[in-house]
């Protein structure tokens, strides 16, 4: 039997999956000419992903004894977490829950 071929153009064409680009959008829009960035982007179209936190974590490198590392590593998911709760409340810092 033969493989009927689709014309997967002009089935893109008909599809308009996307929602209608309104003035707002526009307005926010950053504009190019050539290379050169003559306005650039405003409002949300400039923020992706999470809004940056005041206070973030910081990554760093630790040593732990096989036994701390295993025990935290069996309570599952969020081991970290848990590791950085106990290590506040050792210094006096109680952890939002």
């Amino acid at each position: 039997m033969e493989k009927k071929e689709i014309d997967t153009m002009k089935r893109l064409l008909e599809q308009d999956d996307a929602p209608a680009w309104t003035d707002d959008v526009f307005e926010r829009a950053e504009l190019r000419e050539g290379d050169e960035v003559t306005r650039p982007a405003s409002g949300t179209l400039t923020r992706r992903g999470r809004p940056k936190l005041e206070n973030p974590k910081r990554q760093v490198t630790l040593r732990l004894d096989p036994e701390v590392l295993n025990y935290f590593r069996s309570t599952g998911r969020g081991w970290q977490s848990r590791i950085n709760s106990v290590l506040k409340k050792a210094v006096g810092k109680q952890t939002a829950r």
